[in-house]
């Protein structure tokens, strides 16, 4: 059980007050999924607008009028550093204290040193400050993308991420335990070996296996005679059934390649839990549909919407690694 009388990780279906979203603005990097990129995250802040207040990281003001011609005023917009659309991974961790907040800033070194963009270092300062929370450093490299808590003790991540020395060399898994015990404030550490083929982040594991309620983790199945990680979904699904979880399980969207025929690591398990809503991504795959009657039959009371994400996969992500909630604050609590 988590400790309630120091500061702690919400679950992501608890109450939020906000959630931020990236917008993209680096033309070049996009190059022919700019424009797509941008329609598919504006449909994703229509999705959220009516349960939650939207708040728009605008990291280049040249991007602000495309901004409004496409969302309107269903999000207000902040201009602040930003590299790339990816909060998840360079904003900050916020973390609750009875009705006070403060957050997390992690080390970030572009995910192992691969994509080092100006601006990602000061995202997490940045919002921290606009959301009038203190934040508070530390003293190694983690991406927010690469834990998964239920706000209930556990927290799952990788080896292949956490363990790899691209991040903390010489980190063994006693030294990631104790430093991630301590800074979210849990109990027990769930090992996953590897994410997914062709994933950047070195297999994060809101990817791969994501918390829907205490205790109550779900992963994926393979799809198709041809699913490129069918022997990975398989060993991830086994190593959760082994630690006492319950384990639920949805298809994955199987096989999809990009223009050279390489498999690309399209995921359902990248979906946005925010006040009684899923935003589910889904890649105009065979399965997406069966995985979004599933996930609603496990979480009936959210509403699951499936959004494509076709256009923001080829960034390196979905939803979820490009949002990053703000919990709500518990009034009348004293501190």
């Amino acid at each position: 059980m988590t400790d309630t009388t120091i500061a702690f990780t919400p679950p992501e279906w608890a109450p939020q007050s906000s959630v931020w979203v990236g917008w993209p603005h680096l033309k070049d990097a996009w190059a022919e999924d700019y424009d797509g990129a941008q329609r598919e995250i504006a449909a994703l802040v229509k999705a959220l607008s009516p349960v939650v207040k939207v708040k728009l990281v605008i990291g280049d003001p040249a991007s602000r009028a495309e901004a409004a011609d496409l969302i309107g005023d269903l999000a207000e917009m902040y201009d602040a550093p930003m590299g790339d659309i990816w909060l998840r991974d360079i904003g900050p961790v916020f973390v609750k204290y009875l009705n006070r907040l403060e957050g997390l800033g992690f080390e970030f070194n572009g995910w192992g040193g691969k994509y080092e963009l100006e601006g990602d270092t000061e995202t997490a300062a940045a919002i921290a400050r606009l959301e009038g929370h203190p934040l508070k450093r530390l003293p190694f490299v983690l991406e927010g993308g690469a834990v998964e808590q239920d706000g209930d003790g556990n927290l799952i991540t990788t080896r292949q991420c956490v363990l790899n020395p691209n991040r903390n060399e010489g980190w063994t898994e006693k030294t990631a335990e104790e430093n991630l015990k301590l800074a979210f404030n849990v109990s027990r550490i769930i090992w996953l070996g590897d994410g997914l083929l062709g994933d950047h982040t070195d297999g994060h594991v809101d990817n791969i296996a994501r918390f829907i309620g205490p205790g109550h983790v779900l992963c994926q199945t393979p799809s198709g005679d041809d699913d490129p990680n069918a022997d990975i979904l398989r060993a991830i699904e086994d190593e959760l059934r082994s630690v006492e979880l319950e384990v639920s399980t949805i298809p994955s969207p199987g096989r999809l390649e990009d223009e050279d025929g390489e498999p690309i690591p399209a995921s359902h398990m990248n979906f946005l839990i925010s006040n009684g809503r899923v935003i589910l991504p889904v890649y105009e795959d065979t399965y997406s549909k069966i995985a979004e009657a599933e996930l609603q039959a496990l979480m009936p009371d959210h509403e699951v919407i499936a959004l494509p994400a076709n256009h923001i996969l080829t960034g390196g992500g979905s939803f979820h690694c490009m949002t990053q909630q703000v919990p709500e604050i518990d009034e009348g609590l004293s501190t």
